[in-house]
């Protein structure tokens, strides 16, 4: 399927592509965060592998999602440049929609390789990021609901936008769940 992509005013159809599980996916994190810390490490207190390139076994879109957690959000600003310099790109007008997090992506607009999110250790998208990750993790049956929701809403929609929103319900309904077992 194709997606829409803005970018300066442009729409871009890129592909809303979802790939079978790859047993690479934790390496290339791991690579990859060894990158950012040797880049902006004095500004980071954790950094995790969030998305669907996180839970093992199920398919997902060929990114691999990043979580860095930092004590003050400000200090985005000191990391914009090292991080551009590993090739992400800071995207400003993404704190519209997540005012919390200061989200650059890395790779070519028709080819994205990675997304990171930058927020506050412990805070509430902190927090729900690896609650949700941590809870497909250690239950298969519900990762792979979420993985056939996925494979589904991949060919019902042409734009990643709707396809974010509409796991938006099955997401939280996975929250409730998971805070509930807590």
């Amino acid at each position: 399927m194709t997606g829409c992509l803005r970018h300066s005013g442009e729409v871009l159809n890129l592909p809303l592509e979802i790939s079978e599980y790859d047993p690479r996916w934790p390496e290339l994190f791991r690579a990859e965060r060894d990158r950012i810390l040797a880049a902006i490490g004095k500004y980071v207190h954790a950094i995790e592998h969030i998305g669907s390139t996180a839970i093992p076994g199920i398919a997902a879109k060929p990114l691999i999602d990043i979580l860095v957690g930092v004590k003050q959000l400000d200090v985005y600003r000191e990391c914009v440049k090292p991080l551009a310099d590993l090739g992400y790109q800071y995207v400003p007008d993404a704190e519209r929609v997540m005012p919390d997090n200061r989200y650059f992506n890395k790779g070519p607009d028709d080819a994205r390789t990675h997304h990171l999110h930058m927020v506050l250790y412990d805070g509430e998208f902190w927090r729900e990021k690896l609650l949700f990750r941590d809870y497909l993790r250690s239950h298969e049956e519900v990762a792979r609901r979420y993985e056939a929701l996925k494979r589904d809403l991949a060919q019902r929609f042409d734009d990643g936008a709707p396809y974010a929103r509409a796991k938006g319900p099955f997401v939280k309904a996975v929250l409730k769940e998971a805070e509930a077992a807590q």
